[in-house]
């Protein structure tokens, strides 16, 4: 026992052993999270083939013209958009869809937004009846259109809350029908947005069907249980609309973005989507949809108590409540995904405004580990304990604390001469031509099924963004991460913030101008 003693303690050797111990750890997670990505690619192949295969031969005309096609009430909040929200509201108004309602919430905007509003579509104040289900501060008044061409538009002007959660609760309470659609003011969202949300609701209500028992003794036949999975949720893949030609709404052009750091976000979100949540799909394990753009059963969604107005990350914590409230009812579920773009949000040009964002995305991640701590590696909550939360604890929420350390301990290594050069060297460039290569993978991948940049050469561009993110991209991503959780941890106040929209209008002529 005194020689492990003076083992430890004598002069260089217990930092030694922290040292030895500190690399072999991180080589198992990195380990782990390589191959991670490796069976996320290969699931994302499995369930796009599968979606592209299902969904062939279908004719969406049979749902728009259906008397049966259940109603969908699209909401968007809106804070100083004054820029941007005729466009966008044209472009919410002209879903390919029989049945639905747009619901524009004006949460206290200081600019000319709801001016802009009442001019463009002949809006009027009108009585309204609706009943209150979820918190959300107080409603002011209700605007409905004069022109029977707006009849589906719904414009409510309410007192400022603070946040996206808390005007999303006030459109859920106005909504009328049984699914409601999510998205940001600011995105342009795909005439067949709805037709393809709604219909995993429609195929997955009842995912198979089991005899039980013998023949009955009055009617002879054999009886058989509905095994149900209810489906609560449905996402589908976001893009950039920077450098995209859009006219009055509509999705004219799709280009990838000029200007860098929309680029790089670009690459991500195709990465993201396309590749980590479709492969999530495959085994029902997504773990969030996207506050830009989702779609809800309304009733599950109520009973799980709305957004929470105080959450930083509400898409991801309105989700995880969703999935608890199913389990804790022992109540089947899942959460689909759909693989092709409906929706192009405007990405952040500045790096004060992308920082603004990604720091509230990293404090809402630390939020959400730490209010549903319970669910992690809690069996009673199936996939979402065992995979979703322990994946999003050490590859999400860890990771970007894990880099840094490990840059500060091989700065340490350098200065003290410890490092194995000729290993550093091959590991460092595996990892790089790993990154690359899983980036490439999910961007082609999507341009091969999809289609929809024009030119292989814009596809080529975007490729390339992938050999120089690890050195200008990835480091934001990382700096911006740990700044949330400081934030978090500090418990630093935050608001909407001004996001400083380009305009869709200005992006058309520039678009235009250029290919002239």
């Amino acid at each position: 026992m005194k020689g492990l003693a003076d083992y430890f303690f004598s002069k260089g050797s217990f930092w030694d052993t922290i040292g030895m111990f500190y690399q072999s750890a991180v080589f198992i997670y990195g380990t782990t999270l390589l191959m991670a990505y490796a069976l996320l690619a290969i699931m994302s192949l499995i369930s796009i083939r599968r979606y592209m295969k299902k969904n062939a031969s279908i004719d969406y005309n049979i749902i728009v013209e259906s008397p049966l096609a259940p109603g969908i009430s699209v909401i968007a909040p809106a804070y100083n958009e004054g820029i941007t929200i005729i466009s966008n509201v044209r472009s919410l108004l002209t879903f390919n869809y029989p049945k639905f309602e747009v619901i524009i919430i004006n949460d206290g905007s200081t600019d000319d937004t709801l001016e802009k509003l009442v001019t463009e579509f002949e809006l009027v104040h009108v009585d309204y009846a609706f009943r209150e289900k979820l918190n959300s501060e107080p409603i002011k008044r209700i605007f409905k259109s004069t022109n029977r061409a707006y009849d589906k538009l719904i414009v409510v002007d309410k007192v400022n809350g603070k946040s996206k959660a808390d005007a999303s609760n006030a459109g859920i309470n106005i909504s009328s029908y049984e699914y409601f659609l999510c998205t940001d003011v600011d995105c342009i969202l795909d005439k067949d947005t709805l037709i393809k949300l709604i219909k995993p609701f429609m195929d997955e209500e009842t995912t198979k069907i089991k005899e039980v028992g013998e023949p009955c003794v009055e009617c002879g036949y054999v009886h058989i249980q509905e095994d149900n999975r209810k489906v609560i949720a449905t996402g589908a893949t976001l893009r950039m609309v920077n450098s995209c030609e859009v006219d009055e709404g509509l999705m004219i052009r799709v280009r990838p973005p000029q200007r860098l750091l929309p680029r790089f976000q670009e690459m991500e979100y195709i990465r993201a989507f396309v590749l980590g949540k479709m492969g999530w799909d495959l085994i029902n394990a997504v773990p969030n949809v996207s506050g830009g753009l989702g779609m809800f059963d309304k009733e599950i969604a109520v009973k799980a108590g709305g957004y929470d107005s105080k959450s930083f990350g509400e898409d991801m914590d309105l989700i995880t409540r969703m999935c608890c409230f199913m389990k804790d009812n022992k109540r089947k579920y899942s959460v689909k995904y759909v693989p092709v773009t409906l929706c192009w949000t405007e990405g952040p040009t500045t790096l004060k405004v992308f920082g603004r964002q990604r720091s509230r995305w990293g404090r809402g991640i630390a939020q959400i580990m730490s209010i549903h701590r319970k669910v992690i590696f809690n069996p009673r909550y199936g996939r979402l304990g065992l995979i979703v939360f322990p994946y999003n604890f050490l590859f999400e929420l860890l990771a970007p604390m894990i880099e840094f350390t490990g840059i500060l301990f091989y700065i340490y290594l350098i200065l003290t001469r410890q490092i194995n050069w000729p290993f550093a060297i091959i590991l460092v460039i595996f990892v790089y031509t790993y990154s690359v290569m899983i980036t490439t993978l999910a961007l082609l991948w999507d341009q091969i099924t999809f289609k929809y940049y024009k030119t292989w050469g814009e596809t080529i561009g975007l490729c390339l963004m992938a050999f120089i993110e690890p050195f200008i991209y990835h480091p934001l991503i990382v700096f911006f991460a740990i700044k949330g959780y400081f934030n978090f941890i500090t418990g630093r106040q935050h608001t909407w913030g001004n996001m400083q929209r380009q305009g869709f209008g200005m992006q058309k002529k520039k678009s235009t101008a250029n290919a002239g």
